[in-house]
């Protein structure tokens, strides 16, 4: 129920009081103009949300995998540049899967930076579309991302051990992903592997909350409707 009235002692300033499933709230208007909108968030709102999160929350598998895929689109895309601008210097034209286990073996240190910060922005743009696509837990949809550029690594490098490097899809398309040495791995290697892991994994997560965020918005402005 919604009533209004006027205040006797300030004939500019009127009192409204909202009442919604017995709860009752007091706003004063001054001016005697109403506000272009107006901010309630009732009991209802908060349950249907829980509910709505209850029961489309947690992983979403499709997301995480549309995800991961924009996170294969950005490496191709970065390494392309990383290797134009590495061309137009003089070096190596590409930054290959190969480049990658020698830089974790070798502690290349200027490749190492490179891999790191190309891996970092894919999964946070993977991690981002994940969590764009799912309402809720959006750290979970990065998490998933990662996940799944972590397995189809270590997939590809078991079938490259197993049946030769020729079925190596990773080495086929010269993609670098997360760095797993297939030779026999240095103190360096190892470092370099743990530190890639725990930056890609950050930044999907990060990225995936961020999505998150713009349904967080449209339901503000919802309630403000």
């Amino acid at each position: 129920m919604f009533t209004r009235h006027r205040d006797g002692t300030d004939g500019d300033a009127e009192h409204d009081t909202t009442t919604t499933d017995g709860t009752t709230t007091d706003r004063t208007i001054i001016g005697g103009e109403d506000p272009p909108h107006r901010q309630t968030v009732t009991r209802d709102e908060v349950v249907d949300r829980e509910a709505a999160r209850q029961r489309f929350g947690g992983t979403n598998t499709g997301a995480a995998f549309f995800g991961w895929l924009v996170a294969v689109g950005m490496t191709i895309l970065l390494s392309a540049i990383v290797g134009a601008i590495a061309a137009a210097a003089g070096r190596a034209a590409d930054v290959t899967q190969d480049d990658a286990e020698r830089a974790a073996n070798t502690i290349g240190f200027a490749a190492a930076i490179v891999l790191a910060a190309l891996l970092a922005i894919a999964y946070y743009a993977g991690g981002y579309v994940a969590g764009r696509m799912s309402r809720f837990d959006g750290g979970k949809q990065g998490l998933a991302v990662w996940l799944i550029g972590l397995v189809v690594t270590i997939a590809a490098v078991a079938i490259g051990w197993v049946f030769g490097d020729q079925y190596n899809v990773l080495d086929r398309v010269d993609l670098p992903s997360i760095p797993i040495p297939r030779d026999q791995a240095s103190v360096g290697g190892i470092l370099t592997g743990i530190v890639v892991l725990a930056l890609t994994l950050i930044t999907a997560m990060t990225g995936g909350k961020v999505g998150e965020r713009y349904h967080r918005k449209v339901d503000r402005a919802h309630q403000l409707i």
